[in-house]
């Protein structure tokens, strides 16, 4: 008997078998890494609840109660201290920090170490399926162990120690957790992001209010939400806010003001120092996903006649939250960059050396309008962790740094996969262990199909009078949903693959021919096929059942080629929404041109069907 569903509400015993009343809860003192059980809470008669030592009264705990030892007129009650906690109270049914996952998980069960016949000792929190059954029924819980042990899945125990866990829900009670091992605040900042995200949102403020402003100034910068950004920002105050804001990488800030309203923004900048103020007032002049407004305006540059002494004096006096230095640049006196040296050169080279003697002049720079995404492409071209952005008189204004091109790569690598159908966490070994997802994102035709089918039947039933009539409208219909996804998937690619200018004409004209050259391809196809399967499987057959079949499968071929002759406006929409950077889902696309081919067919099939048997 290990867990503390097994021990609640078992019978408190005195030393005479007097039952006192049934086990409620169980106190540790945090500060240990594996935590003994320090208080017993019970309740007695009329559910009145008590407290006692577990050290001073409990004698022995076994499957059959919790034993103590004396009489019940000897007990002294006690209370919770400033360094306990409830379990069942504060830590069961509750979410928690798993700092080595890096996950958030609910607590569902908790694991004991017993030493003895009264030492209990907690080991960590169950977050597993075996103990959430174990939670609603120990039989429960055996009869699915022995059906997965059968299969060949044991059910195994899913044990987070305690060593690894962070409570988040501390509103309820009145105390400070004071333990040894790795807290919240200690993670990455990207994992304190990820955890953040995870969260209940009622938890989300409470725990992003427990970060210092160092600490919620990195991790609010992670966040891939921006949503999630600005919740988090308009929950604090003015003040911290803007403190916040002004301790963030200026290109951060920058993205994250855009993200509030006019006059919140303004306050907040008024708020901060003058030097922050106008870095990210600077950017904020910029256009969404350009170079300019990537950028970051903490960089290093000297004049040319510099020495290494004097460059490694001027990174030496950067303040603490500089963004890190990866190249050092040069100027002329008229402030032109001239040229760009590694850290590595400063190091190796002579002291007294000019920075001009050993700057690399061969420069790659690009203008603040720059495309972002052709930033990262100049950036992976040549290599480059940092490159400078610079007006038309060559004069640097910030530099672009590899981790927001990371952030433009990934922005832009999730916008394609959206717009190809492909969730944030679909790939392609998910089609092979998620067959709902699969099925959801990729044969959801069939799910139409076979609606569409019974819906026609229903019509079809009564008019055609005979039901095997009502199977050749079906035949022809896969055909025409398949196409219209077909379609679609060519639009996308097609768009994905496009490299053009955004001022350069669109290559709509194009298109169309290609589309319509393929729609008529297949139209061609469809039509041959029908005729072929009319001379073999119709040659006795009546008249009306040969003109349903084959009129069928002429009105497919025709709706292959009309909708393939549309695909130019699915392309024209893209390149719309794209340019005003809307975000287009690819299964939203396919599911409106299934709908609209399976509707256009279905009323054309009826129409015949009721002109044939009319």
């Amino acid at each position: 008997m290990n867990y503390l569903s097994e021990m609640l509400k078992l019978p408190v015993l005195d030393v005479d078998g007097e039952k006192l009343g049934v086990v409620n809860d169980f106190g540790i003192a945090t500060g240990e890494v594996f935590p003994h059980v320090t208080s017993l809470a019970f309740r007695g008669p009329g559910k009145t609840p008590f407290m006692i030592s577990w050290r001073k009264w409990v004698d022995r705990i076994d499957e059959t109660g919790v034993y103590l030892n004396t009489s019940a007129t000897n007990i002294r009650f006690s209370y919770l201290q400033p360094t306990e906690l409830l379990l069942a109270r504060d830590v069961l049914n509750k979410q928690i920090v798993d700092t080595q996952g890096m996950k958030v998980v609910r607590v569902n069960d908790i694991k004991f170490s017993m030493s003895g016949e009264n030492q209990l000792r907690l080991l960590g929190a169950e977050v597993g399926a075996r103990g959430l059954l174990r939670a609603i029924s120990p039989a429960l819980e055996h009869i699915v162990e022995g059906f997965m042990k059968h299969l060949g899945k044991p059910l195994s125990e899913d044990i987070i120690a305690w060593s690894y866990m962070d409570l988040l829900d501390r509103s309820t009670k009145n105390i400070q957790l004071s333990v040894s091992h790795k807290t919240l605040g200690e993670l990455h900042p990207a994992d304190i992001a990820d955890i953040i995200e995870q969260l209940d949102p009622r938890l989300r403020a409470q725990v992003f209010a427990q970060l210092d402003t160092a600490q919620a100034a990195e991790a609010i910068s992670e966040f891939d939400d921006d949503e999630l950004m600005t919740e988090m920002l308009e929950g604090l105050s003015d003040t911290d806010a803007s403190s916040m804001l002004a301790m963030m990488d200026p290109d951060d800030a920058a993205d994250l003001i855009d993200e509030l309203d006019y006059e919140k923004a303004e306050k907040l900048l008024r708020l901060m120092g003058v030097k922050e103020e106008k870095a990210i007032r600077n950017l904020l002049g910029y256009e969404d996903n350009t170079a300019g407004r990537i950028m970051t305006s903490e960089f290093v540059s000297l004049p040319a006649t510099a020495t290494v002494g004097d460059a490694i004096e001027a990174i030496r006096e950067l303040d603490e939250d500089f963004e890190s230095v990866y190249y050092v640049y040069t100027e002329d006196p008229s402030g032109m960059l001239t040229g760009v040296l590694s850290l590595r050169t400063l190091i190796v080279a002579d002291r007294d050396a000019t920075l001009g003697q050993l700057a690399y002049r061969d420069l790659v720079y690009v203008s603040p309008d720059e495309d972002q995404e052709d930033v990262t492409d100049e950036m992976t071209k040549y290599d480059l962790v940092a490159i400078p952005v610079c007006d038309e008189n060559r004069h640097i204004l910030g530099i672009v740094t590899f981790d927001d091109a990371m952030d433009v790569i990934a922005e832009e690598h999730q916008e394609d996969l959206q717009i190809a159908g492909v969730g944030s966490g679909d790939s392609a070994s998910d089609d092979s262990t998620n067959v709902l997802s699969w099925f959801v994102h990729r044969q959801y035709w069939v799910v139409v199909w076979g609606i569409a089918s019974c819906i026609m039947a229903t019509v079809l039933g009564t008019a055609l009078g005979s039901a095997h009539l009502v199977v050749f409208p079906m035949c022809a219909m896969p055909l025409v949903l398949l196409a219209a996804s077909r379609m679609v998937s060519f639009v996308k690619n097609y768009f994905l693959e496009y490299d053009g200018h955004d001022d350069e004409p669109k290559p709509y004209l194009g298109f169309f021919f290609q589309s319509t050259g393929m729609g008529l391809i297949l139209s061609l196809v469809t039509y041959l096929c029908a005729q072929l399967v009319r001379t073999a499987a119709f040659l006795d057959a009546p008249m009306f059942e040969e003109q349903l079949f084959t009129g069928c499968f002429n009105i497919a071929a025709i709706i292959c080629l009309v909708g393939n002759m549309s695909a130019v406006i699915y392309l024209m929409v893209l390149f719309w929404r794209d340019e005003h950077d809307l975000n287009t889902s690819g299964t939203a696309m396919n599911v409106i041109a299934v709908m609209i081919s399976c509707v256009a067919y279905c009323i054309a099939a009826v129409l015949l069907a009721m002109s044939v048997m009319g």
